[in-house]
């Protein structure tokens, strides 16, 4: 048993991030391999738009559930890569909407084939184990367990017994 199986859940932050790090890295390696100038911090924008065409930045905010502020930055950043642009909206002037420029729809009728092979390749990789299998439902269960009361508070109520 290696150090992290050791010690079970005490470590399973670090270990979700590794894995996480792991994978991200190698998205970004297919990426490279392929002459794609994307990066993987950028799919959640890229996906977004490519289901939606044109979204307020409050709108990704909410469903990444992550912060207007964090979804700005991202916003600016592929802004200043030519690949989205921000305007008005047209019910409200003051709300910004954000859409694919030419340059950023072409990226992402290019990245679409890497997302496709990307699902059947972690389909594959979850079907090898037993319990990998239910992968995700195990993660979207402990999601669910946050949501009512979070790590912080379920830790503070054992250290007040």
């Amino acid at each position: 048993m290696n150090f992290y199986e050791s010690l079970g859940f005490l470590v399973l932050g670090s270990r979700l991030r590794r894995l996480s790090e792991s994978f991200l890295a190698d998205v970004n390696k297919v990426y490279d391999e392929h002459q794609l100038k994307f990066d993987a911090s950028w799919f959640p924008v890229f996906y977004i738009l490519s289901k939606q065409k044109q979204v307020s930045i409050r709108y990704i905010a909410d469903e990444l559930a992550v912060s207007h502020s964090a979804v700005s930055q991202l916003v600016s950043s592929l802004q200043e890569k030519g690949l989205v642009k921000t305007t008005a909206s047209a019910e409200d002037g003051r709300k910004k909407v954000v859409s694919f420029t030419s340059k950023g729809q072409k990226l992402q009728q290019q990245i679409e084939p890497v997302w496709n092979a990307l699902t059947k390749a972690m389909e594959e990789l979850a079907k090898e184990g037993t319990h990998s299998r239910h992968f995700l439902k195990a993660i979207a269960e402990m999601e669910t367990g946050l949501q009512s009361a979070s790590l912080f508070e379920r830790v503070e109520s054992h250290l007040s017994k």
